[in-house]
């Protein structure tokens, strides 16, 4: 063979893998994107150009193709499979992602398009980077019959092996449904696209035909349910552009890894910043409500609260912010909800993040002000005594820094629950206005005395005396600061500071749970 002969070989190869890639990259087609675009959707490679710094994509597996020789599918190849896999950066922190395309063969779930999926799972375990997942797609290939599924259970697997190691993120940006949802719920944070984007295991027909109930996709799965009923998602956003810059806000809040810090980012904000407005923030009536997002948005670094399922169990308030640059993941009581009381999904919802923070070495600030588990019969038959015990769990277990501030009602178990000193929080203050007791004053008086008021000459009068005596003695924290119980009662002006300062002492703090296999929570 002449020299020539061999280059023009090499060029032709050379030109081959060119089209190849080329094909690759225009997905299913100029028809199937514009349909995309219709739709009000990104394509592919357009949401990872948004996802990532400008330029720093590389690519993994474009030329991936499926092994189906069945049903047509010979005829129809295109590189890559239906996914786009590789790494990148988010503000120059590495991460790993793959964004299904629903141009090519809907999305679908084959084989390759599954192990493509798994390669950058286990590259983001071995690099200890955060994956991002991108979820567009029609489901499991029917053509490929159970080696689809096998790739869906292989995913699956990596999912769980990872999760506690690198943060998992899953966005949803078009239909995800039957066992491809398993895979964004067992992840740490599901976004969804509002008006795009569905998740159910069985869709609007199925359930006709078995249960005959009419219900539409949005109804049964679309981004409000899920943020409002069902808590599967973490985050709603408008757009694809609006979801994609809010992981980017999200991926800046937490560290890459398990062994990692989160990034630091001081916003200019003094630690010894007084906050003037919290000592006339808590109602002298302790049945008047307050909005406990005013109290958290007063401490924290100026504008850093991200609030997560803002809208599910929205008693009980959890997301991040920033103490002096530092992250920290925030739990606080809401009051104007159900008077703040821990309900079934309020305690999930607690225990979740709870969990993932100390997974990850975030840590906690509560701000309790919590009458007590939600009475009735309904939150007893749906398992509240199991569901409240998944946030005592969570608290008791975790090992990250924990500072508790008690802000007005600390009653019953809700007390022990919400980071108390007994579950070993690290500092536990209480303002001026904290009432820590067994329960409210009425209702302990109604139980402590009743022989007493139905014998009094002036029953009503008898009860406000006792009510009034129950009150002097617990409607404080004095007792519990003289038994140690509370670290300090501490005007509410000074929270900021005093929470900082106890944020870089424990910061450094060194605690080995006990050696064992793993906890078994009440799940």
């Amino acid at each position: 063979m002449t020299t020539s002969e061999g280059m023009g070989e090499g060029q032709s190869r050379i030109a081959d893998l060119r089209a190849r890639k080329s094909k690759s990259k225009s997905g299913g087609g100029l028809a199937r994107i514009k349909s995309q675009h219709e739709r009000g959707k990104l394509t592919a490679r357009e949401r990872i150009d948004e996802l990532l710094d400008e330029g720093s994509f590389v690519e993994i597996d474009a030329l991936v193709e499926h092994r189906c020789r069945d049903f047509g599918m010979e005829k129809n190849v295109i590189p890559g499979d239906g996914v786009v896999t590789g790494h990148g950066t988010i503000d120059g922190r590495m991460v790993h992602c793959f964004a299904q395309d629903f141009t090519v063969y809907g999305g679908s779930l084959g084989e390759m398009h599954g192990l493509k999926i798994c390669k950058i799972l286990d590259l983001a375990v071995k690099t200890g980077t955060p994956v991002i997942g991108l979820n567009d797609s029609g489901g499991a290939r029917i053509q490929e019959g159970v080696a689809s599924l096998g790739s869906y259970a292989e995913i699956f697997f990596r999912n769980v092996r990872a999760s506690g190691v690198v943060p998992q993120i899953s966005v949803i940006m078009g239909p995800c449904a039957g066992g491809a949802v398993y895979s964004p719920a067992i992840t740490d944070f599901v976004v969804m696209v509002d008006g795009t984007s569905h998740m159910f295991i069985t869709g609007p027909e199925v359930i006709k035909t078995v249960t005959n109930e009419d219900v539409t996709f949005d109804d049964l799965g679309g981004a409000s349910t899920h943020a409002q009923r069902s808590g599967v998602t973490h985050f709603v956003a408008p757009s694809d552009q609006e979801a994609l810059h809010l992981v980017r806000d999200l991926v800046n809040r937490i560290p890459s890894n398990n062994l990692e810090s989160a990034p630091f980012s001081d916003v200019g904000d003094p630690a010894d910043r007084e906050c003037a407005r919290l000592e006339d923030i808590v109602p002298d009536d302790p049945a008047i409500p307050y909005d406990m997002l005013e109290v958290i948005e007063e401490v924290v670094d100026k504008g850093s609260f991200l609030e997560v399922q803002s809208d599910f169990a929205m008693n009980l308030i959890v997301g991040f912010a920033r103490m002096a640059g530092e992250s920290v993941g925030i739990v606080a009581n809401q009051p104007k909800v159900l008077a703040g009381c821990l309900d079934i999904d309020g305690s999930v919802k607690g225990a979740r993040f709870v969990r993932f923070c100390d997974a990850f070495g975030i840590p906690l600030i509560t701000f309790t002000d919590v009458p007590g588990f939600l009475p009735g019969a309904n939150q007893e038959w749906g398992g509240i005594i199991r569901h409240g015990a998944k946030l005592l769990y969570a608290y008791a277990e975790a090992t990250v820094p924990k500072l508790t501030v008690i802000t007005r009602k600390a009653y019953g178990g809700a007390y022990d629950v919400m980071s108390s000193k007994h579950i070993r929080g690290d500092y536990n203050v209480a303002w001026p206005t904290a009432r820590l007791a067994v329960m409210g004053a009425s209702g302990a008086v109604q139980i402590l005395h009743r022989n007493r008021i139905q014998s009094a000459g002036n029953p009503e009068q008898e009860r406000e005396r006792l009510i009034e005596e129950y009150e002097d003695a617990f409607a404080n924290p004095y007792q519990a600061a003289a038994l140690g119980f509370i670290d300090d009662i501490i005007e509410p002006a000074k929270t900021r500071e005093k929470l900082i300062l106890a944020l870089k002492t424990n910061l450094v703090k060194k605690e080995e749970p006990p050696k064992r296999r793993h906890g078994n929570p009440p799940l």
